[in-house]
């Protein structure tokens, strides 16, 4: 059964209409992976080289096994993030006699076949030869192999779990993102260590190989959990494009702005019922953490808060950025209706701003454990926060107006560049220069806190000055709408 689904999937892809696209992206993502592949093989033998360089001072033993469970907590964050749930067109299969087991089974070993399950043998099955083996015998490296392959497993089907709940219920993946947020913010605190706990758990192992064995049951209990999840819902995700369920767009929060809150309630549903707006959103949630490549001791003490600006703006107006670049494609497949519908054009770009406003401000006081830190912190977001609401929106929705190629939704982010063109390019420009171009003066006169009481002001403005802005931008819509709309059918 295996080699009949295996041969159904190769006469689909070389029989699709799109064959010339599918093999051109997949010879490109193939040199991509052996790049990648080459760099782990060069790591993985150079590591006797490179962990005392990195580590100085650290016992080379004491280097490896910390980086163990630090590069599979990375690991897991990219497979979210990055790794492709195994599919198999299902609905012609239902009505023939093959057990659930066998497509169960089926995409089950389809999962195994990433890159992801590739790299971890590369980068520490040669250290486990040349410096585990001879230390602590060869049981000992066998077992240091058992367990790198058994979080691997662990990691594989885990990520494809949480995906799976997450098309229900986006709340999985918030869940898990956070958390593994909170482990990544308690490491840069140095509340806990990642690394002297994969240090403490290694070396326990090369004591008592035997310990490995729980990586392996780990494993094992994960990959049931998963399969038992297809089991009772093998025909959810296929069946779900074909068989839509009326779902109320009733959100009571929005209920207070009548019409525009009506239609902000139902993008809102499309942004958590299709595949790339929802990783679009979450990948804003991973961008919380971005600060701590700008906001270092040198540059807090000195308010430099030009050189933080950055890093400030894009981490805070994450989900403008994101969603905002294809703000009315996403809405592509049914533009035509939204033409025909009976729908006040100036409603419609409310609602855009509404849902903005509330993205924007949710990422802003998520972003507030930056306090920590410093106070200062907190006033740099808030002058963040008023420049994104008040200029960023308006800069996002008038480039939206110029963007006219068709977004496919249904799709996943991961390269996946469809709907890309010069006007996100555009849109970085005026986006990220606009606020440290108002801020440079002040910062050269050694005024910064005037810089950014000056760059709070223009948002505070461009906020009161909103009412004009949704005229404005709703002529342009009226004016662009019929392009818009012949672009979105191509």
């Amino acid at each position: 059964m295996l080699q009949t689904f295996l041969s159904h999937q190769r006469k689909s892809f070389w029989r699709s209409r799109n064959r010339g696209g599918s093999v051109a992206a997949q010879i490109v993502l193939g040199f991509f992976m052996l790049y990648f592949l080459l760099v782990a093989v060069g790591v993985g033998f150079g590591m006797s080289y490179f962990l005392p360089e990195i580590f100085k001072g650290q016992d080379i033993l004491k280097s490896f096994n910390g980086i163990i469970l630090f590069y599979f907590l990375f690991d897991f964050v990219l497979r979210i993030q990055l790794q492709d749930l195994p599919t198999l067109s299902i609905i012609p299969y239902l009505h023939l006699r093959i057990p659930k087991s066998k497509i169960i089974q089926f995409l089950n070993i389809k999962a195994l076949y990433s890159a992801f399950n590739i790299w971890p043998f590369f980068l520490f099955l040669p250290f486990c030869f040349v410096k585990i083996a001879p230390m602590f015998g060869g049981f000992a490296a066998t077992m240091y192999i058992v367990s790198v392959l058994s979080i691997t497993v662990f990691n594989n089907y885990l990520a494809l779990y949480i995906k799976r709940k997450s098309i229900s219920n986006v709340l999985y993946t918030v869940v898990g993102l956070v958390l593994i947020g909170a482990l990544g913010g308690l490491e840069y605190f140095k509340v806990i260590s990642i690394l002297s706990f994969s240090d403490f758990v290694f070396r326990a192992i090369a004591r008592t190989p035997a310990i490995g064995f729980g990586f392996s049951l780990a494993a094992f209990i994960i990959f049931k959990i998963n399969s038992a999840y297809l089991r009772r819902n093998l025909y959810a995700e296929e069946l779900s494009t074909a068989q839509e369920k009326k779902v109320s767009t009733d959100y009571a929060f929005l209920n207070r702005f009548g019409n525009v809150g009506e239609l902000a309630a139902l993008e809102l549903k499309l942004i958590l019922r299709h595949k790339r707006s929802r990783s679009a959103i979450m990948l804003g949630f991973l961008f919380l953490f971005y600060g701590f490549f700008f906001y270092t001791d040198k540059a807090i003490i000195e308010n430099a808060f030009g050189k933080m600006m950055f890093g400030a703006i894009f981490m805070t107006g994450i989900s403008i950025i994101i969603y905002g670049q294809f703000i009315f494609a996403w809405q592509s497949a049914h533009f035509d209706g939204l033409l025909s519908n009976k729908i006040n054009f100036k409603d419609f770009i409310r609602a855009k701003f509404l849902l903005f406003t509330i993205a924007c401000t949710i990422v802003t006081l998520l972003a507030s454990f930056y306090g920590f830190l410093s106070v200062k912190l907190l006033l740099l977001h808030l002058t963040a926060y008023l420049y994104n609401i008040g200029f960023g929106t308006v800069v996002v929705l008038y480039l939206g107006t110029m963007n006219y190629k068709r977004l496919d939704i249904n799709k996943s982010a991961s390269f996946n560049y469809q709907g890309t063109g010069a006007t996100q390019w555009l849109l970085a420009l005026p986006y990220t220069l606009t606020p440290i171009l108002i801020y440079l003066p002040f910062g050269m006169l050694n005024k910064p806190y005037l810089g950014l009481l000056a760059v709070s002001l223009f948002g505070l403005i461009m906020l009161l000055m909103r009412g004009f802005w949704v005229n404005y931008i709703t002529r342009r819509f009226e004016q662009q709408r019929y392009k818009m709309a012949e672009g979105f059918r191509a």
